[in-house]
């Protein structure tokens, strides 16, 4: 029945003159994420973009599709009326109402919206006429304009469309729109999530990952390349860093005072993550970390790693526990690859009583102990990072 969508969008219509720039951004993401599927047509018109698909087309993995484009508010399936003539436009709808609800004892409410300002009929007077014609096609209809059941719309444009049915979108910005970000991606649960959310409000991502072989193993490695491909169903392609970390680590630990080892280890990564960040031109890094959460998330702890870092770091789940945390996770579907019990790096060479409440100056003299060697093994550690390509 359906061979078209009607897309929505929220914020995008506050932007005013660069409204565009947004929208072009959005037709482009719906392309991009619908070309696996078929040969989609995605195009824009007052306000409003258009999805007319192929024969043949799968309705529900399309819009599970477009249910993972940012900047999509609600998703329409919509009959397509190619006449806007009163009589067609009629027929045409009483034919969707017939096809659409078999049980027409059903309260309705017509909504119209004239998008062509020359059509004969104004909006409330397309919704009186259209509302009178359907009572008169099907006396089991009753009107009820507060809650009715069904809400029937109708948009005239060049052509018609008439749809009822609704489908939420992830809302938020078309990703790229508001820049690119290096986000520090672990196999835990939070970091993916964090991505996700900075990337609603159109942040384009890179990641990286600090591996510490044979401390870790692959298998820890692969939960982070399939998390990073769950993320990029939303934020689309992904460069994932791979780094060696380990020898850095046990210099560390070797050198520093073993309840400094978390906060000292984490400067490093913020360090090197900045580094990969500046080469994909990001400007800022982005983590799952939440106030309290763990020792190293103290307020105290954010303060001491955000010392090494010129860029900004941003922390969408600062304020959020943990059960806010795996909501999110189950609803985007990386909770499950999340807890799988293969460890990362940080949890493997955590102290068993980490500073809380770090003293920076302390900080600070514990590192110049590492001397100029750590500098060579976070060289090293760049030089021979693994870059993937995530689709």
């Amino acid at each position: 029945m359906f061979k078209a969508f009607l897309i929505k969008y929220a914020e995008i219509g506050l932007k005013g003159k660069n409204r565009y720039l947004f929208e072009n951004a959005l037709c482009d993401r719906i392309a991009e994420v619908l070309k696996p599927l078929g040969l989609y047509n995605v195009y824009k018109e007052q306000g409003r973009v258009f999805v007319e698909c192929p024969d043949n087309f799968d309705y529900e993995e399309t819009v599970e599709a477009m249910q993972r484009v940012f900047g999509i508010s609600s998703i329409c399936p919509v009959v397509v009326i190619d006449d806007t003539d009163w009589e067609i436009l009629t027929k045409g709808v009483g034919d969707y109402v017939d096809a659409m609800y078999p049980d027409k004892n059903i309260t309705f409410k017509v909504m119209a919206k004239r998008a062509d300002k020359n059509y004969p009929l104004t909006s409330p007077d397309i919704c009186k006429e259209m509302g009178d014609y359907l009572l008169r096609r099907f006396p089991e209809l009753k009107v009820d304009v507060r809650e009715p059941e069904v809400r029937i719309n109708v948009e005239v444009r060049k052509k018609s469309y008439v749809y009822s049915i609704v489908i939420p979108g992830p809302g938020g910005m078309p990703v790229g729109t508001n820049g690119k970000a290096m986000l520090l991606l672990s196999g835990g649960i939070d970091s993916p999530v964090a991505g996700y959310m900075i990337s609603k409000r159109g942040v384009a991502m890179a990641a990286v990952y600090f591996h510490a072989p044979p401390y870790t193993s692959e298998r820890a490695k692969q939960k982070v390349v399939d998390l990073a491909k769950k993320i990029s169903g939303y934020t689309g392609k992904m460069r994932l860093y791979v780094v060696n970390f380990t020898d850095i680590q046990l210099e560390i630990y070797e050198k520093c005072p073993h309840d400094e080892l978390t906060i000292i280890m984490r400067r490093y990564m913020m360090r090197i993550a900045e580094r990969f960040a500046e080469k994909e031109n990001c400007l800022g890094l982005v983590t799952g970390e939440s106030i309290g959460q763990v020792a190293s998330q103290t307020m105290h702890s954010l303060a001491s790693t955000n010392e090494v870092c010129s860029m900004p770091v941003y922390r969408p789940l600062v304020a959020f526990d943990k059960k806010d945390i795996v909501d999110v996770a189950i609803k985007i579907d990386t909770y499950d690859t999340s807890i799988q019990p293969y460890e990362d790096c940080c949890t493997i060479f955590v102290a068993k009583h980490p500073v809380t409440k770090p003293n920076l100056k302390k900080i600070r003299n514990s590192e110049l102990r590492l001397g100029e060697y750590i500098n060579e093994l976070v060289d090293t550690a760049i030089k021979t990072v693994e870059i993937i390509e995530i689709e």
